[in-house]
């Protein structure tokens, strides 16, 4: 029997792919799913909206619906992190390069999330990276040097693209059998979906 694969696609700057993750590994390990790693950022091309540029009410709330989830799900987030909004490429390239390299790229990228939203770091800052990736005993130094290639540099600009060819528009999203599960609160019918077949 040939393994489900789930396309997952999610923004290194995410507050809800952060707190998706945990769910998001047990399906993963449920399943034994193929996962394709696909790190993007907002689709503007399809409508979606960087939370800077929403209303103040819009902002407001979103605040208010982190509250929400990290004291339901019991994970450390703070709701307004000393380097947010943050450019989240170049994290998503390490991903990238892990990724590429066998590695575990879900892991790592939850890790550099954490770190954004949990502890505050300044994942645009080298250094903080290299950290990140070395307290999951991957080679840090390695994987940075590899973020700016040119392999790693078009798979990131192929990823975005592929994110708008498929319809995407925020993060994270997952797509099992072309169909489209938005927000870490979709999970469940993400669940619901694989049990199907």
């Amino acid at each position: 029997m040939s393994r489900k694969t789930v396309y997952y696609y999610h923004a290194l700057s995410s507050p809800w792919a952060y707190l998706g993750w945990p769910q998001f590994k047990a399906l993963i390990e449920k399943y034994d799913l193929d996962v394709v790693v696909r790190p993007t950022r907002i689709v503007t091309e399809n409508g979606g909206v960087p939370l800077r540029s929403r209303p103040q009410p819009r902002q407001d709330y979103h605040a208010v619906e982190l509250d929400r989830w990290r004291k339901r799900l019991g994970m450390p987030l703070v709701l307004k992190p000393r380097y947010y909004p943050t450019n989240n490429e170049f994290s998503a390239r390490m991903v990238i390069a892990a990724d590429r390299q066998g590695l575990p790229a879900l892991e790592l990228s939850h890790a550099l999330l954490r770190a954004l939203w949990a502890e505050e770091k300044d994942v645009t800052d080298p250094d903080v990276r290299i950290a990140v990736a070395n307290s999951l005993g991957l080679d840090g130094r390695a994987l940075r040097a590899l973020e700016d290639t040119p392999e790693i540099m078009a798979a990131w600009h192929d990823s975005h693209a592929e994110a708008q060819s498929r319809g995407v528009f925020g993060t994270p999203t997952w797509v099992y059998r072309d169909t489209l599960y938005w927000g870490q609160d979709r999970l469940t019918f993400l669940d619901d979906a694989l049990s199907e077949d």
